[in-house]
């Protein structure tokens, strides 16, 4: 059995299949929109209209790349607050003509540097918390590699929030959390056994309903064998969520992140 930090490690496989390879299996007709109507086009957020079994949905994923080439264009999955604003972008739109919203996710975090604070990075964060906790459609996230503090958290507020086998979602990183807390970056395995930040971990504490099952070694193993897995399911629970009346929806909703206080009461 694969320990926490072994799970780390395959999350950020540089061969880890990303959102656009999830979003061209299982997703017809995508097209892809651009752009925030405000500053930019940042490309670490893709995003855009499909089908998915005879259903309109709204998909946004965040992309890391497979190159050094394609992750410098993508800013290594870290987004901007650009790519923050276009994804709110289309769940606004989303909402307008009715669609589901499914989220791809896969960050280290949002990008901190000056220029992005500069341009308002926690403030498009927290806009998209606030607005994504009350939007009116079905809402799923799936968190495909690292899930990676509140760039992660931007795109997570949803009626589900799963994880597939390998990937690991957490406040920070493991090294981070050794350098901070034990001033010891030598200490980023035992980080990682503490911090709870395995899907196994965090299905046992509730923080998320479903666990993506992948290949021994790694979805990149056998990139069908979970993709047709996230298909059925992605299938099967926007067909349940639809069925809700909007009241019913939002209050679920409201239910599920609330009740992450009992964990501080």
């Amino acid at each position: 059995m694969a320990n926490a930090f072994d799970r780390v490690k395959i999350a950020r496989k540089v061969t880890r299949p990303t959102a656009r390879d999830y979003i061209e299996h299982i997703f017809e007709d995508f097209i892809e929109f651009h752009g925030d109507r405000g500053y930019a086009d940042d490309k670490a957020v893709i995003g855009g209209i499909a089908d998915l079994d005879g259903t309109p949905v709204t998909v946004v994923g965040i992309q890391k790349g497979k190159t050094m080439e394609e992750n410098l264009e993508v800013n290594f999955g870290s987004p901007h607050p650009e790519g923050y604003r276009k994804a709110l972008r289309l769940f606004r739109q989303a909402e307008k003509f009715g669609r589901p919203i499914i989220c791809l996710i896969n960050t280290s975090g949002a990008y901190c540097g000056v220029g992005a604070e500069e341009r308002g990075q926690g403030e498009a964060i927290a806009k998209n918390l606030f607005e994504l906790s009350h939007i009116k459609v079905p809402t799923i996230s799936v968190i495909i590699g690292e899930g990676g503090s509140g760039g992660a958290l931007a795109l997570a507020v949803t009626d589900r929030v799963w994880m597939l086998e390998n990937s690991v979602y957490s406040v920070l990183s493991p090294e981070g959390f050794s350098s901070i807390l034990w001033k010891d970056p030598k200490r980023y395995k035992e980080a990682a056994d503490v911090m709870k930040l395995t899907a196994q971990d965090l299905y046992e504490l509730r923080i998320i309903e479903k666990i993506i099952k992948e290949a021994r070694g790694g979805a990149q193993n056998d990139f069908g064998f979970t993709a047709n897995l996230l298909k059925n399911s992605l299938e099967k629970e926007i067909k349940t969520l639809s069925e809700k009346d909007i009241d019913t929806l939002l209050e679920e909703r409201y239910n599920r992140f609330r009740r992450f206080g009992e964990f501080t009461e």
